[in-house]
């Protein structure tokens, strides 16, 4: 596992948490780690929402009302068989 350092924080943020961390019954470096950990799953979640919003926004306004599909019933196979 990697380590980070982190310099120069203000007194007051490093008490505020050590307070948040004494609250939910943790070290100030285990608080640290779950705050990097929820907040990088976050935004790691928002970007694969942007993606499927940036797919959406690209293909909404093809009209496919004249598209026709066929099903090639050689290709089709029963997924219920086995």
């Amino acid at each position: 596992m990697a380590t980070v350092t982190i310099r120069s924080l203000e007194p007051a943020t490093i008490e505020t948490l050590k307070a948040i961390a004494a609250d939910h019954g943790r070290s100030m470096e285990a608080e640290i780690r779950a705050i990097l950990t929820e907040t990088t799953r976050r935004a790691s979640s928002q970007t694969k929402r942007r993606l499927g919003d940036e797919i959406h926004a690209r293909f909404k306004n093809i009209d496919t009302t004249d598209l026709a599909f066929e099903r090639n019933p050689e290709l089709a196979r029963d997924i219920f068989e086995q």
